[in-house]
């Protein structure tokens, strides 16, 4: 048995800026053609840009963040929240300023996805909202 509330390990900061962990719950190596994990962002700690072929979701467990597509607005999000990501969308999501958020993340059919990192988000555009 696992749990999803436990915060996990050190995300790789190649793919994160601030402080970020990750939790992952269920795996491929647990014979699900799937990928899920509760990832916990600190204040102000978010993803790189990035896309899944698959595409993503994600459900908003606790906390306030933010989730954006490239070349759209950056939108609130909060517990209750589902986000659906769609295929090779360019996107980032992370803590608001003032808050940690929590959400579990899940990329189906994950024997062919490939997720591709991208940038950094600026500072400049994060602090935009």
């Amino acid at each position: 048995m696992t749990t999803y509330t436990e915060k996990g390990t050190a995300a790789p900061a190649a793919y994160f800026t601030g402080t970020v962990w990750v939790n992952m719950n269920v795996t491929p190596d647990d014979g699900y053609n799937i990928n899920m994990g509760t990832i916990t962002f600190e204040p102000k700690a978010r993803t790189n840009w990035h896309t899944h072929t698959s595409g993503q979701i994600l459900f908003v467990i606790e906390g306030i963040g933010y989730y954006q597509e490239k070349d759209k607005p950056i939108q609130l999000i909060q517990k209750g929240d589902v986000i659906k990501i769609p295929k090779t969308v360019v996107h980032w999501h992370g803590a608001s300023h003032d808050s940690l958020m929590r959400h579990i993340a899940l990329l189906p059919d994950f024997d062919k996805d490939k997720t591709e990192w991208l940038e950094p988000v600026r500072d400049d555009d994060y602090n935009s909202l």
